[in-house]
């Protein structure tokens, strides 16, 4: 017998033009050309070798990877990150599931970033309809058209819109594909199952996003650039919206996780920077990369030129380079993400910083005119 379950149908959903936030994108944004504050002498050497690394890597064709904790996004560092996408300096970007909704209502309402004690007291805290709503109607939407986590919600907002298919379009899907493509039959389902629930029209859903000039994801999802999401059950706000699917966050994610394997394939002579993410970033990358490492053993390859550099403000002075792992009883051996990290193979360096000092120096380094 099933265990019971919450009827997230039940909650009080307010409106989210109601709900105080403390970001707002076009007063808090940083541009490009702010110069970074608190960089040590290492960080400064750090930068200048991370440049240079990726500037082989753009000259050889491969990956440049970035991915950051939700607070990238949050701390209004979208202009920097595109900047780096426009101007061909990084071939992915990856963030949780958090960094995607601050992108997304950065976009749609210009402001992100609620006071979690106060909601969680007053049992509000991420009860909002218009973020769980669109953010999973669009999931749901892109797990049938077969798209990521995070150019779903990218195409959302670019195109300020959804498609919504007409219910016997559905039906029909569904039964062509049932024996042929099982998979897009369910999404199909899922998808015709949504629609009859929440009593949606066919057609273009006008969704307008007056700020989408701020949007990441919108902007890779134009330049064609990766933007994966890798988000974990139940981490995120729109859990709890009735609209949530789990077999379209699931088919979305897998998709993206995917994705990022692929990139890693692409790694050798390559570059990964993670920028303020202890746990989502290690964990998809050390399994991205073993399953990129047995089609290269396969073939008699081995992926071993990698370049890592982590950035997080969590203080040490470990040379893990040149020590290795440290002893137990040094708390540097504790920092679990640069524990992981090491273990990849290549060459990894830790960067005690903040994110924003740390993606300003990395940009306006390789913006700097090269002389020849």
């Amino acid at each position: 017998m099933p265990y019971p379950k919450l009827d997230r149908d039940q909650l009080a959903i307010k409106k989210l033009s109601e709900r105080k936030n403390k970001v707002y994108i076009e007063k808090d944004h940083i541009p490009v050309t702010q110069k970074p504050a608190n960089l040590s002498e290492l960080g400064q050497k750090l930068i200048e070798k991370t440049a240079g690394r990726i500037r082989l890597a753009r000259q050889e064709q491969r990956s440049v990877m970035l991915t950051f904790g939700a607070h990238t996004i949050k701390n209004g560092m979208a202009p920097t990150l595109i900047a780096l996408m426009e101007e061909g300096w990084v071939t992915h970007l990856s963030t949780n599931g958090a960094g995607i909704i601050h992108d997304w209502e950065f976009a749609f309402q210009g402001k992100s970033s609620e006071d979690v004690r106060e909601n969680v007291k007053n049992g509000q805290f991420g009860i909002w309809n218009e973020t769980g709503l669109f953010i999973n109607l669009a999931l749901v939407v892109g797990a049938y058209e077969g798209l990521g986590y995070g150019e779903s919600i990218g195409k959302l907002i670019s195109q300020e819109g959804l498609h919504i298919p007409e219910v016997s379009f559905l039906i029909v899907q569904a039964k062509k594909n049932i024996e042929t493509n099982p998979e897009l039959a369910a999404a199909a389902i899922d998808l015709l199952g949504v629609i009859q629930k929440f009593k949606l029209e066919s057609g273009f859903m006008s969704i307008p996003h007056p700020y989408k000039k701020y949007s990441v994801q919108a902007r890779a999802y134009e330049l064609g650039i990766p933007f994966t999401g890798h988000p974990m059950i139940g981490h995120d706000i729109i859990y709890n919206h009735p609209m949530n699917h789990g077999a379209a966050l699931g088919r979305t994610a897998l998709n993206d996780f995917l994705c990022f394997a692929k990139s890693v394939s692409n790694l050798d002579y390559g570059v990964y920077m993670s920028i303020g993410s202890a746990v989502m970033s290690p964990m998809i990358f050390e399994k991205s990369l073993s399953m990129s490492q047995n089609l290269k053993v396969q073939k008699n390859g081995h992926i071993d030129n990698h370049y890592m550099l982590i950035v997080d403000l969590a203080k040490s002075d470990w040379d893990w380079q040149k020590n290795g792992e440290p002893p137990m009883d040094n708390p540097a051996y504790y920092l679990r993400y640069c524990k992981t990290f090491h273990r990849m193979g290549g060459e990894m360096h830790y960067l005690t910083a903040d994110n924003r000092d740390f993606l300003l120096a990395i940009y306006q380094k390789l913006a700097e005119k090269q002389t020849f």
